[in-house]
């Protein structure tokens, strides 16, 4: 039998591309290590070129197959910790590992490597942008009293939206009238003083508290 050196020198440039890709995410000691990200790359870099030697009208199979499998191992590195979602970027990771052996495997070496660049900046370097950029912002809880009749969820909502704040609210309760909204507020400092001074005037807002 013939050594297919083509096809080896695929899984070498597979396993060299999910080992850059696995030594960042080690150095950052996330979920999905080192050798969790060159096995990915390596098993989809072979599944690929199995794919190529199957005699059958569905060429596509087992590649469709690989996006499936990769998925459900993507889902076990996310997890919620209280209002948080974590793992996201993780899993993204194995995404975009699974397509980069799978261009390797297929033969497209520029396509796959131009992807593993990208991706290592955006791992790389993106991480300190997003924290220059959370520095300007900071996240507050509130608790909010109003009377149904009077105030409601959709207006205060609406002003949240003029003053530009991203929000997300995380509960709402009913006691007779009166509804109680909490709320995670993003907010730069000056928005964090229009808020402030939105919520003491309002006279429709019964209390409010910052948790």
């Amino acid at each position: 039998m013939e050594i297919p050196w083509n096809d080896i020198i695929k899984i070498l440039v597979a396993f060299a591309a999910g080992t850059l890709l696995g030594i960042e995410r080690e150095y950052r000691d996330k979920p999905a290590g080192l050798r969790t990200i060159i096995l990915i790359t390596v098993g989809s870099a072979l599944f690929s070129l199995l794919n190529l030697t199957m005699d059958t009208q569905s060429r596509d199979r087992i590649a469709s197959n690989v996006v499936t499998g990769v998925g459900f191992v993507g889902a076990g590195v996310i997890f919620k910790e209280g209002m948080n979602v974590k793992g996201l970027t993780s899993a993204a990771t194995i995404w975009v590992a699974a397509a980069i052996g799978m261009a390797i495997g297929f033969g497209n070496y520029w396509l796959g490597c131009a992807t593993l660049f990208l991706t290592l900046i955006v791992l790389t370097f993106l991480p300190k942008f997003e924290q220059m950029l959370d520095a300007k912002f900071v996240a507050k809880d509130f608790k909010l009293c109003f009377d149904k009749d009077i105030y409601s969820v959709d207006k205060l909502e609406d002003e949240f939206a003029s003053f530009k704040i991203s929000f997300t609210r995380f509960r709402l309760s009913k006691d007779e009238n009166e509804l109680t909204a909490e709320y995670r507020l993003k907010l730069s400092k000056e928005q964090y003083k229009s808020i402030f001074e939105f919520l003491v005037n309002n006279k429709q807002i019964k209390n409010f508290q910052e948790m």
